[in-house]
């Protein structure tokens, strides 16, 4: 399958961060998925920069950062500081969005745009063209291991039906609740990155979780 999957590193064991980190750079994941929080968008933090040092100099695979942060166009130009992949920044946080779209492209990263499970797809429709990539909150944000909303499948296949429409290249990642039959049925859909966490770093054998996760 052509499908990225994105483990995310909020699941991983904090005290042995360069071990899981290591893991993630001999698996088959495409990209490595960090959730920045600030307590004030979402009930709960997270990690900040410090991290985000760790993952630069440690990982060797484009790092898909994910921010649940009130004004995030504050730190745009920092990001860039991290050789960020794709940065992706909630529809619901930004007043201006296609101003903050225009500055995350400026800065050289990816520009995508997420949407937590009360909003619906169409409130893209005026920006779709301007993203790299859409991404899907499959739980409500703010904490790992929740269980899937179903509903997103439609989400997904109404994304997925706005992209082609358009003629356009814009990926569908999907983050929450992510795992076989769940990936599967989001793949069908139309997602084109599955983010998993609880289920990748509390899985067994992680990295062949990852592999069936990119088989499927």
């Amino acid at each position: 399958m052509n499908h990225k999957v994105s483990p995310s590193l909020l699941s991983a064991d904090f005290k042995n961060l360069q071990t899981d980190i290591e893991m993630i750079n001999r698996s088959e994941a495409d990209w490595l998925h960090l959730d920045i929080m600030d307590g004030v968008f979402v009930p709960n933090i997270s990690f900040g920069f410090p991290i985000l040092e760790v993952a630069k100099t440690t990982c060797l695979k484009p790092l898909d950062v994910h921010l649940m942060i009130v004004q995030p166009e504050k730190f745009i130009s920092r990001f860039k500081e991290y050789n960020i992949h794709t940065l992706s920044i909630h529809y619901e946080a930004c007043i201006h969005l296609h101003r903050v779209v225009e500055e995350i492209k400026e800065a050289g990263m990816n520009a995508s745009v997420t949407l937590n499970p009360h909003s619906p797809v169409h409130l893209l429709e005026d920006i779709i063209q301007e993203l790299d990539m859409v991404l899907i909150m499959s739980v409500n944000p703010g904490f790992g291991g929740q269980q899937f909303i179903t509903h997103s499948l439609e989400k997904v296949a109404e994304l997925k039906e706005m992209i082609l429409k358009k003629n356009l290249s814009t990926l569908i990642e999907v983050d929450g609740g992510v795992n076989m039959e769940t990936g599967k049925q989001l793949l069908d859909a139309g997602a084109d990155v599955l983010v998993a966490g609880s289920y990748v770093f509390k899985s067994p054998d992680p990295m062949k979780t990852i592999h069936q996760l990119k088989t499927l």
